[in-house]
């Protein structure tokens, strides 16, 4: 059970706006033949990524949430009906949903739809990996990813880990307490805890993780 509810409500908003003030310019410049490109999500190019990103916040705005929408069916079907739009429309709803959906994730009191906002920084991540520039799953954003991770790992009733992060100052502590159980520990880079949790690949990673699997951290599932 997450024995700790606490939450800022605003934190998604911060972190999107955030991205989006990062993130759109590189995409903005980037050549067309580049959207193409493969991602760490199996079968999704550059392209389709953001597509699915746009397609899951501007669906947030507009309060279309039927049940199911954030499955891997529904997903694929928002990105098959833009596979024809140009690159400039799915980008322009993309910024459109970076720019909107925060004040409605921050109105629901319930906060289910904060993972959403984090899941679609991780996905800029995996555009930044794929155009092979710095910063993957790390940068400015950081600060604001880290404890939004940190209430989204209780929320999926992971087990309590204890992260000592290269470069920062004092540790994190995310997911849940297991009676009986002492917590885990991870020592390595930022960018590694994230795509832990994530379920990305960690080829050329360097880590230490004790008291727990990879798959019983993943947030994502």
């Amino acid at each position: 059970m997450c024995t700790d509810d606490t939450r800022d409500p605003w934190l998604p908003d911060r972190l999107l706006r955030t991205e989006r003030d990062l993130l759109m310019p590189l995409l903005r410049r980037t050549p067309q033949e580049a959207y193409e490109l493969r991602t760490a999500c199996p079968g999704w190019t550059a392209r389709q990524v953001l597509a699915h990103c746009g397609a899951a916040l501007v669906r947030i705005v507009e309060d279309r949430l039927e049940e199911g929408v954030f499955l891997p069916e529904a997903n694929a079907c928002d990105v098959a009906e833009r596979e024809h739009w140009p690159i400039g429309r799915i980008l322009d709803e993309l910024e459109r949903g970076l720019t909107e959906a925060g004040p409605v994730i921050a109105d629901r009191e319930d906060g289910r739809l904060d993972a959403v906002a984090l899941g679609e920084w991780v996905h800029a991540g995996d555009v930044r990996e794929a155009f092979g520039e710095p910063g993957a799953y790390c940068g400015v954003a950081l600060d604001l990813a880290l404890p939004l991770l940190s209430v989204t790992s209780r929320r999926r009733e992971t087990p309590r880990l204890i992260g000592e992060l290269d470069g920062r100052d004092g540790p994190v502590s995310l997911g849940n307490a297991i009676d009986g159980r002492p917590a885990a520990r991870f020592h390595g880079d930022a960018a590694t805890l994230i795509r832990i949790y994530a379920g990305r690949p960690l080829v050329r990673t360097r880590y230490e993780l004790t008291g727990a699997t990879e798959h019983e951290l993943l947030i994502y599932r």
